[in-house]
């Protein structure tokens, strides 16, 4: 589709920044920060995301823009509602906004990314209710400036609520409807959720780059490597865990719910993995609390997919790899001036000092007997 042609155009945007802090929340919540090491040469990776470049890049891609942009909850990317004119173009008809999702740099390939759009594609042509990119000039993946971007219709909704049974057998059947289509290929460029990436890859890159406190250092280290080895022993003994593609990051904040039910979004994190990934991170509570959780939702699920349990096996490894993998995740984003913002309370004393408890914690949960649905 052709660019629209050059004319002035309001500037309106609320903002040009990620969202920040109140002044409270920007106070540290514990002890003094300690002073990790930072690679001074890592850039900034949306310094030339302005709010003019968005609007252009929006514009390039075959819509006519009103100047209006917000900036959403997005830390990882950053995404911004945009205003469009009445005859604002493109495939949205008459709809007076759209989402435009700006890739973070030197994360995924094109082609991972495109991988993603493609699983989310065919998700949503199965009447799945996923939010999938807006394909102009059958591509999905756009280019503009510096930047990778990808637009998307807005859509509303609220976050659901999991303490409902009726909410969580509607979550399982259509987490299940997502999954029997994640099982029919495989992805050939997106990686899979395993101890490597997620444990050792994130334990090694925190020590490499001094974020633990030298007092607290073989405390940490050795539980990270207890944490480690529990989680590779519960994936040996679930050699069978099914090995499919994935949300991957499937919790109440990745969901939207309707009066029609839920619509699943940011499939950013898509990767192979074991089905129960998609599923435990819907429960809270103690463990009775998440056997009668757990219940509902496999209640759904086996509607339309059977559930091996065995890889209830697997719920508190997956619990251990991902808080390894959010320290490390918030560790290696601590230049982009976004995150300090955002999380004041990292790289504290204090902070450490709950991840060592943590980890340690998880290791006896590890050794536990699994979460099971409740009778």
């Amino acid at each position: 589709m052709p660019r629209p042609p050059e004319r002035a155009r309001p500037r309106l945007h609320a903002t040009g920044a990620p969202p920040r802090c109140n002044a409270a929340a920007r106070q540290s919540l514990s002890g003094a920060p300690y002073n990790a090491v930072v690679n001074p040469s890592t850039t900034r990776p949306y310094d030339g995301l302005t709010p003019d470049t968005v609007l252009d890049a929006v514009e390039a891609a075959g819509f006519r823009v009103d100047g209006r942009q917000l900036a959403l909850n997005s830390y990882e990317n950053r995404v911004y509602q945009v205003g469009l004119d009445e005859d604002g173009g493109g495939p949205l008809g008459d709809a007076r906004f759209l989402v435009a999702k700006f890739y973070r740099p030197n994360r995924w390939s094109d082609a991972q990314i495109l991988e993603e759009h493609a699983f989310t594609t065919d998700l949503a042509g199965r009447e799945i209710p996923v939010i999938a990119p807006l394909a102009i000039d059958g591509r999905t993946l756009h280019h503009h400036a510096t930047f990778r971007f990808a637009l998307y219709p807005r859509r509303g909704g609220r976050a659901p609520e999991l303490e409902d049974p009726s909410v969580l057998e509607w979550m399982g059947r259509f987490i299940a409807r997502i999954h029997a289509v994640g099982e029919t290929q495989p992805f050939v460029h997106r990686p899979e959720l395993g101890i490597e990436d997620f444990g050792v890859a994130s334990r090694d890159y925190l020590l490499a780059n001094g974020f633990i406190p030298p007092d607290l250092l073989e405390a940490w280290r050795g539980a990270a490597d207890l944490a480690i080895e529990g989680a590779r022993a519960a994936f040996e003994r679930t050699p069978d865990a099914s090995r499919l593609r994935l949300h991957g990051d499937c919790h109440a904040g990745n969901v939207l719910w309707t009066p029609q039910g839920p619509h699943f979004v940011d499939f950013d994190d898509a990767r192979t993995g074991p089905a129960v990934q998609d599923l435990w991170m819907l429960l809270s509570g103690d463990r009775e609390s998440m056997g009668a959780q757990l219940r509902h939702v496999l209640a759904g699920y086996e509607d339309f997919r059977e559930f091996d349990d065995r890889e209830l096996r697997l719920v508190e490894a997956l619990r251990t790899l991902r808080l390894m993998h959010y320290s490390a995740w918030i560790a290696r984003r601590w230049d982009d001036p976004a995150f300090p913002m955002a999380f004041p309370w990292f790289n504290t004393q204090r902070y450490w000092q709950d991840r060592v408890l943590e980890l340690k914690e998880q290791v006896a949960a590890m050794q536990e007997p699994p979460i099971v649905p409740a009778r």
